[in-house]
């Protein structure tokens, strides 16, 4: 079923990014196949065992948990009023985060849990809030993808001119949070960005939807603009100037944040969280600790 899915999704994302129309109807019909015998299993063999396993409340939880991804029956969100605000918390208690349950190399640590953020189907996995700080030492953070990570680092690509860019001209160094809610997990990562090569960021411009590349053009990314409108006539000029083939944008390209310090949150009932910090030596190795919650 998840090698089913795997291709489905890749067809789905093709079509609602407008570059394809066809959806395999072979491998729809044996994802439904698959899904409705999962269904009569999951009816008649794991659900009797779980009432047979689990307390009445990790049934409730399990079934909020099911209800929650698949979307249905949502529940209809508190209103924050007066003091309600403080009273919001959520008790975290899926996993344990062990020293004997992680790897020595960070990066590979990484790379399983992005793996089963995958697999449980986290909403944007690779999501990832930046800061960065400028040259009064004040903050900002924004949202953006992540486009690659190996042992070089963590890549994402900008408008090297937007406020990210100037503030990193600035001062080299910044952070980068995930948040998986699905999994009870973050990630925090810290240390000092460079830009990747023009080569680099010419290849992966030219992967874009054509639509993406036709906006790194039109936009001037946090520059003041008068109005929508003014934004719109900016696309329909640059698509009008270039068509099918525009071209990178010289002052559009990627950073590649080379990390330091690697942090492992896994919550935990009452606040009680797993924390296991990875901080680079000056040898280049890494050392691993664990930090009290």
């Amino acid at each position: 079923m998840d090698a089913l899915w795997a291709t489905l999704r890749e067809q789905l994302a093709k079509i609602a990014a407008g570059n394809d129309v066809a959806l395999s109807e072979v491998t729809a019909r044996q994802f439904i196949e698959a899904y409705r015998a999962h269904m009569v299993r999951e009816e008649s063999t794991l659900a009797p065992m779980a009432m047979r396993l689990f307390s009445p409340e990790q049934m409730t939880q399990l079934g909020d948990a099911m209800q929650a991804r698949r979307n249905a029956n949502p529940k209809p969100a508190p209103v924050a009023t007066g003091n309600a605000v403080a009273d919001l918390r959520k008790d975290y208690g899926q996993a344990s985060l062990d020293d004997a349950d992680v790897l020595d190399d960070p990066i590979a640590q990484f790379t399983r849990w992005f793996d089963e953020a995958l697999k449980a189907e986290v909403n944007e996995p690779n999501a990832m809030n930046v800061a960065t700080v400028d040259a009064a030492g004040k903050p900002s953070s924004r949202i953006v993808l992540i486009k690659q990570f190996d042992q070089r680092g963590f890549t994402w690509f900008t408008n090297y001119d937007s406020r990210k860019g100037v503030e990193l001209a600035a001062n080299p160094h910044a952070a980068i949070l995930f948040f998986w809610s699905e999994l009870e997990r973050q990630i925090r990562i810290e240390g000092r960005v460079e830009r990747v090569d023009a080569a680099e960021s010419e290849s992966y411009f030219h992967t874009r939807p054509l639509k993406s590349r036709l906006a790194a053009l039109a936009s001037a990314q946090s520059a003041p603009i008068a109005n929508r409108a003014a934004l719109e006539q900016n696309y329909d000029a640059v698509a009008a100037q270039f068509g099918e083939q525009p071209p990178r944008p010289v002052n559009w390209g990627g950073y590649r944040l080379v990390p330091d310090y690697i942090e492992f949150w896994q919550g935990r009932r009452s606040r009680f969280h797993d924390r296991i910090v990875y901080e680079r030596q000056a040898d280049g190795t890494w050392s691993r600790r664990r930090l009290q919650p």
